[in-house]
């Protein structure tokens, strides 16, 4: 395995051990709902939705506040806020003050917090690893990603089921508070941005992400592709919990089994993508990848009771994660390579709290849809509407553009020439 070096494996270490906290605690939030505070269905949705909206809206000025201000310490420290904010949970809990208000105020506070937090660690990753290795780096933290999701789930099941819903919720802060520690670990002296123009923050800081992103050729559409892309995907989800659980009268392992097994393809495409770009080059991995991950959604609205049903999940599943696992890592390469290093910040967290409000909005919508007809037409009308998701990605390699910032520290660090006499 390449070496990226020492900074990087305790930042891959930070990202590893909170992404692993985050999925043992998946679905927490609406376990504890439903079999602690005795929610309704509506109230859980709302709990699911607000907090994606709320945070997302919540977030907006905190691309700009990060851009200026070092990474590292950013990241602490929105560690440490989830760490409280979480850990707030059992407090309640077991003060006997536990109420929906509270988990939806957390749920509020944790997705802002992941906003700038993930805001601040692409513009670190971009700091601290050389851009022929971003890709590589991408590669290790998607696979990080879907071996926490086959991994997590599971084993947060078991612990609920050995120690009560509150487990998994002191697991994920307790994360938060070892990932501070590993950012922290990561020493060497990061360099204070600096910033021109106006000293404080304007309107225009607020709209800049977006407005680099809907201003560039290549980010503008894989912008719009990945939205829909996303949020269709998401949307689909609790609908085909429903249809599962429900008519089709699969047991919850079984369901468990169909969403965590094909999550190996997510780890097998996150090691290929290197290999891939290598041989093929970025723009036609990720078009075919992108195109691809597109023809594997309407399968579900075909799916049926009885083990070949549960084959035929499993098997969708694998084929769409496996894609996923490939275009991912190109995509946040493509979009670092794009964006200057004085503005990614604000790039990620625009791109990351209109992925987290189209989710929100388009899964209240699908929800409705669902309600008017079938859980499974609104999962074909997803499955079909995705089938033009292609047609957004772009039709030409992106133009690679130095990086202004990262040219001029290359010119200050070059020894100066003396002329010949």
């Amino acid at each position: 395995m390449r070496s990226l070096g020492r900074e990087f494996r305790w930042l891959w270490t930070a990202y590893a051990v909170s992404t692993f906290g985050t999925r043992l605690a998946f679905d927490a939030f609406p376990l504890i709902a439903i079999f602690v505070l005795h929610a309704e269905p509506v109230e859980v949705s709302v709990l699911a939705a607000a907090g994606l909206a709320a945070g997302a809206v919540i977030a907006v000025p905190l691309g700009p506040w990060v851009e200026f201000r070092r990474k590292r310490p950013v990241m602490v420290a929105m560690d440490l806020i989830r760490f409280v904010a979480m850990m707030s949970v059992p407090t309640a809990f077991a003060l006997g003050w536990l109420t929906f208000a509270q988990l939806l105020v957390v749920s509020v506070i944790v997705a802002a917090s992941d906003i700038a937090f993930r805001a601040a660690s692409g513009a670190c990753l971009k700091a601290l690893v050389r851009p022929e290795d971003l890709l590589v780096a991408n590669g290790r933290f998607e696979s990080t990603t879907w071996t926490a999701t086959v991994l997590g789930p599971p084993l947060g099941g078991a612990a609920i089921g050995l120690f009560g819903p509150m487990a998994t919720v002191v697991a994920n802060a307790v994360s938060y508070l070892l990932s501070a520690v590993g950012i922290r670990a990561i020493g060497g002296n990061e360099p204070r941005p600096v910033r021109t123009g106006a000293p404080r923050l304007r309107a225009a800081d607020l709209l800049e992400g977006w407005r680099h992103i809907l201003t560039h050729a290549t980010l503008r559409p894989l912008f719009f592709n990945a939205l829909l892309v996303n949020g269709l995907i998401m949307a689909t989800s609790p609908l085909l919990v429903s249809l599962m659980l429900g008519p089709l009268g699969f047991a919850p392992w079984q369901y468990g089994l169909a969403f965590a097994a094909p999550c190996v393809g997510g780890l097998i495409g996150s090691r290929l993508a290197h290999r891939l770009v290598a041989r093929f080059g970025q723009h036609k991995v990720m078009l075919t990848a992108g195109t691809l991950r597109a023809c594997w959604l309407l399968g579900l609205a075909f799916i049926h009771p009885g083990i070949t049903g549960l084959a035929l999940v499993i098997v969708i599943e694998l084929g769409l994660i496996t894609c996923m696992g490939v275009f991912n890592p190109v995509l946040a390469t493509a979009r670092l390579e794009q964006t200057a290093t004085d503005r990614v910040a604000r790039t990620l967290a625009a791109w990351t709290v209109t992925s987290n409000a189209t989710i929100a909005a388009m899964t209240a919508l699908w929800g409705l849809l669902a309600s008017i007809t079938t859980p499974r037409t609104a999962i074909a009308a997803a499955g079909l509407l995705i089938l033009a998701t292609p047609l957004l990605l772009p039709r030409h390699p992106p133009k690679q553009t130095p990086d202004p910032i990262l040219q001029a520290d290359t010119l200050g660090s070059q020894e100066p020439v003396t002329p010949k006499p």
